[in-house]
């Protein structure tokens, strides 16, 4: 028989060192698709870097406790300027403690034709410091049509340099129909805010809780004491001459609960009826009526009923539930409800003698008489 080349290339079997090859060219190859795989997954699931800088950015800001824009030092003795408060970053759901953290879980959470989009807030909470401000947010967030930011963004007072688009990030997305909110408690007493924000919006909705500002200042008081136990006593503070009964109105916990003369600012550029404004104590002691007369402001439904609420005697306010959960209320977190100090009788009657045309002439700005005379 004779021997052909032919015949035997036909035949040829590959060397182990090409099987070799072959193999390791294949795990390659397996693994440059893996990692492409993965890549693309991972992209898909990576937050907005920019919106993630514009957030720390504004909570370094915040933190930092900038002066408030057209304030000049020794205007204001500030003692009560606490940046670091949980109030201001907004709080949590936590299951474990029962208290109560916002999330953004609060409306529909993606739409799919991709109609949701970051909007200018068409109603804003624009005071008072210790008035209930996070308490009345909170209790908006169950309704399905607010999708509200959680931390306080500080804007027209203390980033307004950072311009419309910077403060338009910091929103949460919201589909048509659904309303934006932001609350900032600082707004109502600063100078440059009402024209600030009748430059972005000529309709926007303004909601201020305000309450008694006697118990205010006190609270306000309390709250810094919490963190800084060495302050003065608020006696001393309260008063420019105690013996004469001067009430220091340079003090920042007195000038807030000077209701009538910070609102004839916004009145100059908001019509009456664009501001409503929230009784504290009727917060408390009954959210569900003052959570009607919210929700009809907003032009709402009223989702947000007396079965959204139940009131803790511990801490002396309404813990929140949802009906459909079944499970035990959710309540605001430990920094509120603190034991205010006992005040001098004198003291607080001093107070409330001093707070009383004011009082009077909020009443009648508003054409609602609040009880706290």
């Amino acid at each position: 028989m004779e021997y052909s080349p032919i015949s035997h290339n036909l035949h040829v079997v590959p060397s182990p060192h090409v099987k070799n090859k072959l193999f390791v060219f294949c795990i390659m190859l397996s693994l440059w698709v893996y990692m492409i795989y993965c890549c693309v997954g991972y992209c898909s699931s990576v937050p907005d870097l920019t919106t993630y800088g514009s957030a720390k950015a504004h909570r370094n800001d915040s933190e930092a406790g900038a002066q408030e824009p057209g304030s000049s030092p020794g205007a204001s003795r500030d003692l009560l300027n606490n940046e670091s408060d949980p109030d201001s970053r907004g709080e949590e759901w936590d299951e474990t403690r029962g208290e109560a953290k916002p999330s953004d879980d609060n409306a529909v959470s993606g739409f799919p034709d991709g109609s949701e989009s970051k909007k200018f807030p068409q109603a804003i909470i624009i005071g008072v410091k210790k008035g209930g401000t996070r308490a009345l947010l909170e209790f908006l967030r169950l309704h399905p049509d607010i999708r509200a930011v959680g931390a306080e963004p500080h804007f027209f007072d203390r980033n307004y340099d950072k311009g419309l688009e910077w403060y338009r990030e910091l929103m949460p997305t919201s589909a048509e129909g659904q309303l934006t909110m932001e609350k900032t408690p600082s707004y109502y007493v600063t100078k440059e805010v009402p024209a600030r924000i009748y430059s972005m919006s000529t309709d926007t909705k303004l909601i201020v809780v305000v309450r008694d500002p006697v118990t205010r200042a006190i609270s306000d008081y309390t709250q810094t004491r919490s963190k800084k136990p060495d302050i003065p006593s608020f006696e001393s503070l309260a008063f420019k001459n105690a013996s004469a009964g001067l009430i220091d109105t340079t003090w920042s916990a007195v000038q807030i609960g000077m209701y009538a003369k910070h609102l004839e600012r916004w009145l100059r550029y908001f019509p009456a009826g664009q501001l409503l404004f929230v009784s504290g104590e009727r917060l408390i002691s009954n959210p569900a009526g003052e959570m009607a007369r919210v929700q009809d402001f907003l032009r709402l439904k009223r989702v947000v009923t007396k079965s959204h609420f139940h009131f803790n005697p511990a801490k002396g306010f309404p813990c929140l539930k949802r009906p459909e959960w079944n499970s035990k209320p959710h309540c605001l977190g430990k920094t509120k409800g603190r034991t205010h100090p006992n005040i001098d009788p004198k003291v607080v009657q001093r107070l409330r003698d001093f707070y009383k045309p004011f009082n009077s002439e909020f009443y009648r700005m508003t054409g609602h008489d609040f009880g706290w005379d």
